[in-house]
């Protein structure tokens, strides 16, 4: 299939804007320089001309910006379909991600945010392709790091976020302390 390879360029790039969203909307694949949204357009115009379900999926290295890849993927679907201004899916998809990220993202030498575990989004449309709703379920968490980190690297943020709350009353029955909040 039609691999698009995904880099970071470490600073914002006008090319995720709305009107280049627009630029792509109903090209084929090939008429335009590899982007994210032909990418997303293909596999749009795929689901509603053979009526069946399609996959994209993205992969890389740490940093590559896989999570922002599906990130634009799903705005380039609510805009396309017509469900952007209407719902701003995208916004209520990714509402439980600081939550996600506390517990499944990690500081790295190369990312301070890098998420440690694979994600399945699930997008659900309509018959007039318009999104009605989303599922997301992480796969493959890297518990590993539960009880190891690297020189320079941090447990999960959530280890941290608990740690400095563990004054607090409410968190008693977890039987944080100083000393049990101390890493390695």
């Amino acid at each position: 299939g039609i691999v698009l390879v995904a880099i970071n360029p470490y600073e914002q790039l006008p090319i995720y804007e709305q009107d280049v969203i627009y630029a792509y909307s109903g090209q084929n694949m090939g008429d335009m320089d590899p982007h994210i949204f032909a990418v997303a357009e293909e596999a749009y115009k795929q689901m509603a001309r053979d009526e069946k379900n399609q996959s994209i999926i993205v992969s890389g290295e740490s940093g590559a910006g896989k999570t922002v890849s599906a990130k634009y993927a799903m705005r380039f679907f609510a805009t396309v379909g017509g469900s952007a201004s209407e719902t701003n899916i995208e916004a209520k998809v990714l509402a439980s991600s600081p939550i996600m990220e506390a517990i499944g993202n990690a500081k790295t030498t190369r990312n301070d945010n890098s998420s440690r575990f694979g994600k399945y989004i699930q997008i659900g449309f309509d018959k007039r392709y318009h999104i009605i709703g989303a599922n997301m379920r992480t796969y493959l968490l890297e518990k590993s790091r539960v009880v190891f980190q690297a020189e320079d690297e941090r447990n999960y943020h959530i280890f941290y976020q608990l740690c400095a709350s563990a004054s607090l009353p409410e968190f008693k029955d977890l039987a944080l302390s100083k000393y049990s909040c101390v890493p390695g």
